[in-house]
């Protein structure tokens, strides 16, 4: 078994670019063996990997974490590996799951990678320098794997107990949820990923969120046991805001990096949203600001934290929409919220002239500019007084917007809330 750090006093020894850097914006939550991955990185550049699963068109911010730490090993001087999951998505991995998940087509998985694939490029250099990053697919040495030969050269390195120890396995049996045996072998193959990996490119470090951790050491236990090589994992700790809400959730819904499931602008005013509490970690852990300005930011108090949230959004916005994104959409909240106008920017929602005339109740326009994800959630909100149709309180659920409500600019208004606002275009 590999030693775990997790002191103070041995981190504050790290010497590595990378590991310190890990260290001080509160990437790390385990690590096996810190202080020999500390002198491997400082002796010169390793790669390292992170798997990610093609199980939706966008990743979402829950995911980001990881992204950001292979942005951060390349910058420090490293080569990232970021691994499709085309094989192991087939299977299905139960860590942090109560459920099993919906099993994929190969062709959905396959539309689901090419779409994944863009965020990536938002964040990482890629290319065929020695630190510039590769994407691989694990598909490409699962699926021809001979099922005999991978139990009996593989098999004997896994032992049931040890299996039934790990926290993603006794959730689901804790809670008497079904663990397929198809979701078991998921464990066997990211090990696998780990082995074929470290022969095909000599990439010595796993990373990943802190509920990978139990694969992780099996990937690292398996290559030293197959091939007597030694590998490194590292973990991220869980993300949760303040409140205890999970990273990448909100109550309409996920939030996805990608464009086209998600606006720059409403990407924008998740950021912006950012409870109080977590303003200084989230600006650490999700821009590049240098650590003093952080400082200064997370001390602001009162309205002013408010300021510190914009510094947020327009950060995190423009790493992964681009400046011009960013600035479009603090210009549109800016003209919506503080000057009581309509930005260019607001979700709009295209419905028909004769729809309008014949009118649509204000639950279903909170629908369907996506605020709510059932009728009945979104007739609670206006019985619940958070409803607005151009800025008019609206406390009738069955009240119907039509045609005479489009402004000058031939849209109307809704609101959910003081922060959640779109708009409804007449076509």
């Amino acid at each position: 078994m590999h030693k775990l750090t997790r002191t103070r006093q041995a981190m504050s020894d790290l010497k590595s670019d990378f590991l310190k850097t890990v260290q001080t914006r509160g990437y790390m939550h385990q690590c096996t063996d810190l202080s020999e991955l500390d002198k491997k990185a400082s002796a010169g550049a390793i790669t390292a990997y992170i798997g990610f699963d093609c199980t939706a068109p966008s990743l979402h911010v829950g995911s980001l974490l990881p992204i950001m730490m292979l942005r951060t090993l390349q910058q420090t001087g490293h080569k990232p590996i970021v691994l499709m999951g085309g094989g192991t998505t087939l299977v299905g991995d139960p860590s942090g799951k109560d459920e099993s998940r919906q099993l994929l087509t190969e062709a959905v998985i396959q539309s689901n990678m090419d779409s994944i694939k863009k965020v990536f490029s938002k964040f990482l250099t890629f290319g065929d320098g020695p630190t510039d990053a590769v994407m691989v697919n694990n598909a490409d040495w699962l699926k021809s794997l001979n099922y005999i030969e991978f139990l009996r050269d593989f098999g004997p390195h896994f032992t049931i107990n040890r299996m039934l120890g790990f926290e993603s396995v006794k959730l689901r049996l804790d809670r008497e949820q079904p663990l397929t045996f198809l979701e078991f072998n998921y464990m066997i193959l990211q090990a696998y990923d780990f082995l074929e990996l470290n022969r095909r490119t000599g990439c010595m470090l796993q990373m990943g969120g802190s509920d990978q951790w139990g694969n992780i050491i099996n990937g690292v236990e398996l290559t030293r046991r197959v091939d007597g090589k030694e590998t490194f994992g590292l973990t991220t700790p869980l993300l949760t805001t303040s409140s205890g809400a999970k990273m990448g959730k909100t109550a309409a819904g996920a939030v996805w990096l990608n464009e086209d499931q998600l606006s720059p602008y409403d990407y924008w005013q998740y950021w912006r949203n950012t409870e109080d509490a977590d303003v200084g970690r989230f600006l650490r852990l999700f821009t590049e600001l240098p650590l003093a300005e952080v400082e200064r930011l997370e001390q602001l108090q009162g309205q002013d934290i408010n300021e510190a949230k914009k510094v947020l959004a327009d950060a995190a916005t423009a790493m992964c929409h681009g400046a011009q994104a960013a600035k479009a959409a603090h210009a549109t909240a800016q003209t919506t919220f503080e000057q009581g106008g309509l930005g260019d920017d607001l979700p709009c929602i295209d419905v028909t002239k004769a729809e309008l005339d014949a009118g649509i109740a204000t639950y279903l326009a909170l629908v369907k500019v996506g605020f709510c994800a059932s009728n009945g959630e979104a007739r609670r909100l206006v019985k619940g007084g958070g409803a607005r149709i151009n800025d008019a309180p609206v406390t009738d659920d069955n009240h119907l917007v039509t045609s005479a409500a489009l402004n000058a600019d031939g849209v109307i208004k809704v609101s959910a809330g003081k922060k959640r606002h779109a708009l409804i275009r007449a076509i």
